[in-house]
């Protein structure tokens, strides 16, 4: 990536040579030619929010910003996009949104996350600590922001306009109100519902949902059907909800099944924290863990039972098949032999031609007009 300062290396993470996807895009460029063409103070706390893979912070990293994001591969990307820059270890401080804020920002930068609720958890946290001096520029491509997301900034920090759009690229230039009003503002999130009848062990049982989690008001129409076709079975076994957003799946197992020790993993901080609020909000029995990580990577080969998984067709806002196929093929590897994968989709998606593919097998467990659920065993 070319800035007004440098030229910058960047990679996504994990590294894959044949990925064709950019750490970057065009709002990253927009947004740091801005900051140099309008000679933006860089001074005092620089606060960076939803750099997605790392590339604002590590182009800004003379400046010593604070990064704050919900993905734990957006912050090992902005790690390994550091060192492959040579910025010195401790010049980015990286934090997740699940940590307690900086208490003064003076320079607030925002990539504008697809989740409006998560944008709007994040302005809450942080708007104590802007003042009417701190610089807000907000940066997405034009098809990210909305009339609502405006209206967000223009609640909680003030007075707010938008750029000409460059590249398909728009700028959001904020001015902060008075700090009395911001720090008045209530934070709805994280958000507690009751599930609806009719779905198994969990029917009736409270889901609590931070800010970005997927369907946070709601249960979504693919889980809910998961629900219907889960497993059976009991006795000791380790289970491991993979990608498992509030943790609705892995809860329902565990109450299905007290002797199941059950994982729950997710890329996302607020995910885990979701699931890991639900758990304990219904009294569930058993042993859990939460873990943040990149899918199944640090799970000892061959020490699993069962993985349910209901993977992502989409990275921020490109289609890919990238996520699904690491997540299976890190089944099968903590698989013993003849544990299984269990996974929800799309029809259209064509997940049983993967499984084939690497397991050898893949049977059909339940269909709907649009959603299969599919069995692969490890053999």
């Amino acid at each position: 990536m070319t800035t007004p300062w440098s030229e910058l290396a960047l990679a996504r993470f994990p590294a894959d040579p044949r990925d064709r996807l950019r750490a970057w895009d065009a709002s990253d460029e927009y947004l740091l030619r801005h900051l140099a063409e309008r000679e933006v103070p860089l001074s005092g706390t620089v606060v960076v929010v939803g750099d997605r893979w790392g590339a604002l912070v590590t182009a800004l990293a003379a400046h010593r910003p604070t990064q704050i994001t919900d993905s734990y591969l957006a912050q090992e990307a902005t790690r390994a996009n550091l060192a492959r820059n040579g910025v010195e270890p401790g010049a980015v401080r990286l934090l997740t949104t699940q940590d307690a804020p900086p208490g003064r920002v003076d320079v607030l930068l925002v990539r504008v996350p697809k989740s409006l609720a998560l944008l709007e958890d994040q302005l809450l946290r942080l708007a104590p600590a802007v003042h009417e001096g701190t610089v807000v520029v907000g940066t997405g491509m034009v098809k990210e922001i909305h009339t609502s997301t405006l209206e967000l900034f223009e609640r909680i920090l003030g007075p707010t306009r938008t750029s000409l759009a460059e590249k398909k690229a728009r700028l959001i230039l904020c001015t902060p109100g008075p700090s009395p009003e911001r720090a008045a503002a209530a934070n709805p999130w994280p958000y507690r519902y009751a599930l609806p009848d009719g779905i198994g062990p969990v029917s009736g049982r409270t889901v609590v949902n931070h800010a970005g989690v997927f369907c946070a008001d709601r249960l979504d129409i693919g889980t809910r059907f998961f629900l219907q076709h889960l497993p059976g079975g009991k006795g000791a076994r380790r289970v491991v909800d993979l990608g498992c957003g509030n943790g609705v799946v892995g809860t329902a197992v565990a109450l299905a099944d007290p002797e199941a020790e059950v994982l729950f993993v997710d890329e996302s901080f607020q995910a885990v924290a979701s699931a890991e609020a639900t758990y304990k909000a219904n009294g569930v029995p058993g042993h859990a863990e939460f873990r943040v990580g990149d899918g199944l990577a640090g799970v000892p080969a061959g020490s699993v039972d069962v993985v349910l998984n209901n993977p992502p067709f989409h990275s921020h806002q490109a289609t890919t098949d990238t996520t699904a196929w690491r997540m299976f093929t890190g089944a099968r590897r903590v698989l013993r032999p003849g544990g299984e994968l269990w996974v929800i989709g799309n029809r259209h998606l064509g997940y049983h031609v993967k499984l084939r593919k690497l397991f050898g097998n893949s049977r059909l467990m339940a269909s709907d007009p649009k959603f299969v659920v599919l069995k692969a065993v490890k053999e």
